[in-house]
């Protein structure tokens, strides 16, 4: 029964008030053993691979159908891998792996554990503003990133991007998040529905993720950030595939 539950059982609405996502950018081997081997990674030509460092501030969130009040706000923090999949009836999805997610009340540990395999621990996280700049904080996971909405930023140092425009294919979330079950080797599939999506890439002003310490992966690059606002979410209920 509990391994029924933890397979989103039911549909789940929220209201983000913000989504803020950093991309990384790694050389394809160093992300190839992260994910099973039904899946494949979506890359930059053929060379780059692509982790999603997702931090988004809920409102409101409860199974679909429920009144608002019923809802908890939550802030989210989670890790995903860009990656493909054919279904076995040929259609190719693009989405996002779960490796981690973390969140800032441990009642969202609890419930997230419960109904979903994305793997959730509770830390201290602190969203801050000052003038145009936003910080967002977690001293116990050694987690700082700070940032400004701005006209036409540049691209972060380093990017293999080559324009906002190639960017924008890799500003997650995805429609679809995958996540394998070991015990009969198949795949959990979720989709997202929203409403109004457009992310803005902002300006990074600094940055302190620890993606080699959690995940044992060396030279990532920050490829990418970019930011949505005011948006309607629904996670539809899990299907499985394989």
């Amino acid at each position: 029964m509990l391994k029924f539950l933890k397979n989103h059982p039911f549909a789940v609405e929220a209201h983000f008030d913000s989504s803020v996502v950093f991309t990384f950018a790694l050389p394809k081997e160093q992300l190839q053993h992260k994910i099973p081997s039904y899946l494949e990674l979506d890359t930059l030509n053929d060379q780059w691979a692509f982790l999603a460092v997702a931090m988004v501030q809920t409102r409101h969130l409860r199974p679909a159908g429920f009144p608002k009040f019923f809802g908890n706000d939550f802030f989210l923090i989670g890790y995903r891998i860009f990656v493909r999949y054919t279904t076995r009836t040929g259609k190719r999805l693009r989405g996002l792996y779960i490796i981690k997610s973390e969140t800032n009340r441990k009642k969202m540990q609890w419930l997230g554990n419960l109904f979903t395999h994305y793997n959730y621990s509770t830390t201290d996280i602190q969203d801050t503003g000052m003038g145009d700049i936003r910080s967002i904080s977690s001293a116990a996971s050694q987690f700082s990133v700070s940032f400004t909405k701005k006209e036409d930023p540049p691209l972060p140092h380093g990017s293999p991007f080559a324009s906002w425009k190639e960017a924008r294919r890799f500003a997650g979330p995805l429609p679809f998040t995958f996540t394998s079950l070991s015990e009969n080797n198949s795949l959990l599939i979720v989709e997202g529905v929203r409403r109004n999506w457009k992310p803005y890439p902002v300006e990074v002003i600094n940055f302190q993720i620890q993606i080699a310490e959690k995940f044992g992966l060396n030279n990532a690059i920050l490829a990418n950030a970019f930011i949505v606002e005011n948006i309607p979410y629904r996670w539809e209920k899990g299907k499985t595939d394989l």
